[in-house]
């Protein structure tokens, strides 16, 4: 099942490392099975300590009848005796009971049992993968507006990613704060107006506002994120690859993104990226990237220095300064 349209099942097996989607697919459960029958049984249980029969005992039918959910977490840790029960338990789940196992994947534990789950037609597994990099992001916020049956203008989802880059749940939880705002269609007008005094600086903004031309933004997000303690070997880095795409792009301006290992919209921002630039100016600003790596890494007493005129110099299409 995909984590935002799980639905009751006699076990839920809830894979992955995301915890935060996780977290809504157990949470999306509970509510479910609430609204179903408001007197549910709700127990949770850590499978570090879980001992012989708990799980037994926890499921067995009640005088009254019950419905029961069981919320297993940490089964990458389990003991061996949940292994034992939780095996012989998906052979014969109990009637109006759910169990969820919560496993992170962070190690094998449990393996013959995952096995056993993700084979058996009792379970339902709920796959809960990290995201990694815009595109994923992206995708991620279209999600929960179409999730929602709303609309985000690309602008809109690209604006909320620039405000919430490092951390998900703030991003997620952006996206239902706006889906709380009346306009049919969220607009990146909308998104400033909800957050356009967040600043988050961090590397790739400033070759960005570089690579637009923006001297005196590039710098000014520069000294903000070495000013909140950003270091510049990592800063260094983060150029270097934006500089290396442009310069795959550069000679080959019909590069599919398979070819390059890059996605469709990075080629067409590349190349957008890539009006006013030269070959000279090009290779000057991979020299420059050297000498900016050494001092970032301690062959200058003031690497920071090295990386302001780095950064000026990208913002002149690698046209040296007169």
């Amino acid at each position: 099942m995909d984590w935002r349209n799980v639905a009751p099942h006699p076990v839920v097996f809830v894979s992955g490392a995301e915890e935060y989607f996780a977290g809504r697919a157990i949470r999306s459960l509970r509510e479910q099975l609430k609204q179903i029958d408001a007197a549910v049984e709700i127990h949770e249980i850590d499978a570090v300590d879980y001992q012989a029969g708990q799980l037994l005992n926890l499921t067995s039918p009640s005088l009254f009848a019950e419905p029961r959910l069981v919320i297993v977490s940490a089964v990458e840790k389990c003991s061996d005796e949940l292994i034992t029960d939780g095996l012989a338990y998906i052979e014969n789940p109990t009637q109006d009971t759910t169990v969820i196992l919560r496993h992170n994947g962070s190690s094998v534990r449990g393996k013959k049992l995952i096995d056993a789950l993700r084979a058996n037609a009792n379970c339902a597994e709920v796959a809960c993968l990290p995201i990694k990099g815009d595109a994923e992001k992206l995708a991620f916020i279209q999600g929960e507006f179409n999730h929602a049956q709303r609309k985000v203008t690309p602008g809109a989802a690209r604006a909320l990613l620039d405000a919430f880059t490092d951390d998900l749940a703030e991003l997620a939880s952006a996206c239902q704060q706006l889906l709380q705002d009346s306009a049919e269609t969220i607009s990146e007008q909308i998104v400033d107006r909800y957050y356009g005094g967040r600043v988050e600086t961090n590397a790739f903004k400033v070759v960005d506002a570089a690579l637009a031309g923006q001297a005196g933004t590039s710098l000014g997000l520069l000294r903000h994120a070495i000013a909140t303690g950003a270091d510049p070997v990592p800063i260094v880095a983060a150029i270097s690859m934006k500089i290396r795409q442009l310069a795959k792009i550069y000679g080959n301006r019909n590069a599919s993104a398979a070819s390059v290992g890059l996605a469709p919209w990075q080629i067409d921002r590349l190349k957008r990226d890539l009006s006013g630039w030269s070959e000279d100016g090009l290779s000057l600003v991979i020299q420059r990237l050297a000498d900016a790596d050494a001092a970032a890494k301690g062959a200058e007493r003031d690497p920071v220095f090295t990386l302001e005129k780095l950064v000026t110099l990208i913002s002149r299409k690698g046209v040296p300064e007169e």
